[in-house]
């Protein structure tokens, strides 16, 4: 009788950062070690994963170049750990930083060498005004970045970078897709308002309109006097169901990725083949250099 062969296993974190950039990186490095204990071959951080500063100047202080001492040092983790690493939002100096003093939200993703195989910088900045309840200005201090990235092949599947606000357009996710995407990722750091509200419904929309599985690792609980996350870190199978769960507080949450299902789910309602282009065009990726 042949043997089955072994779904590959994903760990997603979910964390509490602060503006201590030491503690962030020493409870991230525990998740990640012990994920890999598990047998996970991908471990995907969320969004701010280094920090999240109490104000615009602290957030600027703190943030790094890709070549700076906080990336070499998960390039090191991952390879001591042979894993790859999805760094969900990074505070990015650019090249651009003496002359924007702005910076970019970078979603990295390294592989087990430690090599940046991919870069996505978020492209959707999240300008909301709610009164009373949620008031944020990401553009303030961020520049949007000006791409979306080819997904990346990983031993889980095809990966789709994006972050965050970017859940709001499914114009990414069905670009992403149609460049052979099969797991999409939304690192994130909703606000308990716009996260009780809209996340689990987005996150499984998502999943159903592109037939991916999407994996959304999260910021949980109290960043700072001013910062409270929303977290429910999850993974949502290509049917809508959402398959795995953080619960309260930092953790992880571990799935399955099952792309026999995927291609069964694909073939059975082949959403993609009936699309009407010819009606309302195509979304595709373009690439853009970065500035100088």
């Amino acid at each position: 009788m042949a043997a089955t062969s072994l779904k590959p296993l994903i760990a997603v974190c979910q964390l509490t950062s602060t503006p201590d950039k030491e503690q962030n990186f020493a409870s991230c490095s525990q998740l990640i070690r012990e994920a890999v204990q598990r047998g996970a071959c991908v471990v995907f951080l969320p969004e701010a994963f280094d920090f999240i500063g109490s104000d615009t100047q602290e957030t600027l202080s703190l943030a790094e170049s890709l070549e700076g001492a906080q990336i070499q040092r998960y390039a090191g983790l991952a390879r001591e750990c042979g894993v790859w690493l999805s760094l969900g939002g990074f505070h990015e100096r650019g090249k651009d930083w003496a002359s924007t003093r702005r910076i970019y939200n970078c979603h990295l993703l390294l592989d087990p060498t430690g090599h940046i195989v991919a870069t996505y910088r978020k492209t959707h900045l999240c300008d909301v005004e709610l009164e009373g309840r949620v008031s944020m200005k990401e553009s303030k201090f961020t520049n949007p970045g000006p791409e979306i990235v080819p997904p990346v092949s990983t031993p889980a599947g095809k990966v789709g970078l994006a972050i965050c606000y970017d859940l709001r357009f499914p114009e990414i996710s069905l670009a992403l897709t149609q460049e052979g995407a099969e797991i999409l990722t939304y690192p994130s750091a909703f606000t308990v308002t716009t996260g009780s509200a809209h996340w689990e419904v987005l996150l499984r929309a998502r999943a159903i309109e592109t037939q991916c599985y999407v994996v959304a690792a999260a910021q949980t609980g109290k960043n700072h006097e001013r910062r409270t996350s929303y977290g429910h870190t999850m993974v949502v199978d290509p049917w809508g169901s959402v398959i795995a769960q953080c619960q309260e507080g930092p953790g992880l949450c571990y799935a399955e990725i099952d792309l026999g299902y995927l291609r069964r789910i694909r073939q059975e309602m082949p959403i993609c083949t009936h699309r009407r282009a010819d009606l309302y065009g195509r979304v595709t990726v373009l690439k853009k250099p970065l500035p100088p």
